[in-house]
């Protein structure tokens, strides 16, 4: 039998997705109330950093503690995986000795490599290319405030980058319509954008992406590994900050969303992530929720 994996969210299917929002939402609940839930109880999950975090490892290793489990941390510089082992070699020994395998780093072909050696469920914690947890959360967090996303319009500002690709996956997966405004040197890989179908739609002027959005979502200019273009991306992404001004276009009731870190005066204007459209709080928890729906399902 196929080991189940998780490295974008096209590996599972819509029903499913829709079912991991709603069992996050539960767990959300028992933890609030006290219920111990401890279904992953002597298991363990490996969880691989080669770019540092602090929500991914936060959540991870908070849901393994509280579904009685536990979480290793490696990074390069404790392992072999840093001192020129092959991946391969990697995945296969480390599988054999843990329950499932979280993985953050640069190459989305290098987590891919890894899962087709791994004998355990491998979940993509960040890559070049995809960011799936964190739309689980984003999922969640968009059902609790106003339902089902499906048919809504959703407005992605800034950079197409791994946060953009997921929202491109979850406009299929969740049946809403997309709205792409990115300078025009910094779009999505066209090859991701094209499975959008006619769900996605990319605009020049991030102000028309916004008008009527349901969602607004941006991310920063430069990601983990660009600070050196940080001055370049300043300029040619000056017109795509989140200003006040921009969300007055979007629905009255329209959400704003970020995973954070946040850069307060350069994609987002300090008065609309602190102000009354902002979800990024409960988005941010949300990571916790959603990802022990996801444990559950693959370790349990």
């Amino acid at each position: 039998m196929a080991i189940p994996h998780f490295l974008t969210l096209m590996d599972l299917e819509p029903s499913q997705l829709r079912a991991l929002v709603a069992r996050a939402i539960e767990l959300k609940e028992m933890q609030r109330t006290g219920k111990i839930h401890e279904p992953l109880k002597n298991r363990v999950l490996a969880m691989v950093f080669e770019k540092s975090s602090t929500r991914t490892r936060v959540s991870f290793e908070t849901g393994m503690i509280q579904f009685g489990g536990q979480a290793l941390f490696l990074s390069p510089r404790d392992t072999q995986l840093g001192r020129g082992e092959p991946l391969e070699d990697s995945a296969r020994v480390l599988s054999r000795m843990v329950d499932g395998v979280m993985i953050r780093t640069y190459e989305h072909e290098k987590l891919e490599r890894f899962a087709q050696h791994s004998k355990v469920p491998v979940i993509n914690g960040l890559t070049d290319k995809f960011h799936p947890c964190q739309l689980l959360a984003d999922m969640q967090t968009y059902y609790e405030h106003r339902g089902d996303i499906a048919g809504a319009t959703v407005a992605w500002i800034g950079d197409g980058n791994n946060m953009c690709h997921s929202y491109i996956n979850a406009a299929r997966q969740f049946g809403f319509t997309l709205h792409i405004a990115t300078p025009p040197h910094y779009q999505p890989d066209e090859a991701v954008r094209t499975t959008g179908g006619a769900a996605v739609r990319h605009f020049s002027d991030p102000r028309e992406a916004a008008r009527g959005a349901h969602l607004v979502v941006t991310d920063v200019w430069a990601s983990m590994g660009q600070e050196e273009e940080q001055a370049q991306r300043e300029k040619e992404f000056a017109d795509f900050c989140v200003t006040r001004d921009m969300m007055a276009l979007a629905d009255k009731d329209a959400l704003f969303m970020h995973c954070l870190p946040a850069h307060r005066g350069e994609e987002v204007e300090a008065a609309v992530i602190d102000g009354p459209h902002s979800v990024v709080w409960d988005e941010a928890e949300n990571r916790l929720h959603a990802q022990k729906a996801l444990l559950e399902l693959l370790l349990a």
